[in-house]
């Protein structure tokens, strides 16, 4: 993982826009918010999707970075007050603590379409415009108003209510799953992986989606600022839907244990070659211990 972050970080560095090309204070906050950056989970799943096909990191490190870029504007976005609110991110104050509400917007609105222009123009060969085109298809459900925005929308609208397990799978599948499963389609989209195997990575996607969240909701009530970089205790005070509100934490492990072993299960055929990956649904796990 060391290794791959260091991989996107250099990728991010290369395709923000140029000093210059910009107004300075917007491309200070799209850096101020990439920058130290988080796990990089996303990507690092999108080079590591792009390797089990048998693709070569170069080919998808450009997507990897814009999947950061879709990553980081959601956070600036629910950070904000009218949203999730929060003064707390990647371990420093929140975008808008720094640069002002208006200037975060901003900087979010600039890292979404700015990764797309990164999308439509790599690979660059003619070869790779239908694996493109594709990407730009899968990223785009991921990220919008059928994915990542209508968890967003149902989870404001949860708040607060009775909710269901089934309710919650909603939520969370479009919230964090969604793009979670983007980068591992996309990885293999862009490494010349094949219908069943791109299919196989989105069933692994799904699963380590579910985990990666149910983790994070038991983390929000037993880590710490320090070792999560943000705000704990405020899915409970804003009366959040979470898998411990409705399950308990014995059992939400239990769900996310059980969630990592299905996406496993889907990396079968890979043999050894899904090894990295076998590794990352424990690593996701483990963070709730």
């Amino acid at each position: 993982m060391d290794a791959d972050r260091r991989l996107v970080d250099a990728a991010l560095r290369r395709l923000l826009p140029p000093r210059g090309s910009v107004p300075v204070t917007v491309r200070r906050a799209m850096v101020y918010s990439l920058f130290p950056g988080g796990k990089r989970l996303r990507p690092i799943l999108a080079v590591q999707a792009c390797r089990v096909v048998g693709g070569r990191p170069e080919e998808v490190l450009p997507a990897a970075a814009a999947i950061e870029m879709i990553h980081t504007y959601s956070l600036v976005h629910d950070d904000l007050p009218a949203l999730d609110n929060d003064d707390l991110r990647r371990g420093r104050a929140s975008s808008h603590r720094i640069f002002g509400e208006a200037m975060a917007i901003l900087a979010g609105d600039a890292l979404l379409t700015h990764a797309f222009e990164i999308l439509s123009g790599h690979p660059a060969t003619a070869r790779q415009a239908n694996r493109r085109l594709r990407a730009i298809a899968v990223l785009a459900g991921a990220a919008g108003v059928q994915g990542m925005i209508a968890g967003q929308v149902m989870d404001l609208e949860a708040e607060g209510r009775p909710f269901t397990y089934a309710k919650l799978q909603r939520i969370h599948r479009g919230k964090t799953g969604a793009l979670i499963s983007a980068a591992l389609q996309i990885g293999g989209i862009l490494g010349g992986g094949d219908e069943t195997q791109v299919r196989a990575l989105r069933s692994y996607g799904d699963g380590i989606g579910l985990a990666f969240q149910v983790v994070d909701d038991i983390l929000d009530q037993e880590g710490s600022p320090e070792g999560l970089g943000k705000s704990i205790g405020k899915d409970r005070r804003d009366r959040k839907a979470t898998f411990p509100a409705l399950l308990g934490v014995p059992a939400s492990r239990r769900r996310a244990a059980r969630a990592a072993a299905r996406a496993v299960a889907a990396l079968r055929s890979f043999g050894r070659r899904g090894t990295p990956l076998t590794e990352l649904a424990r690593f996701i796990v483990e963070r709730g211990h």
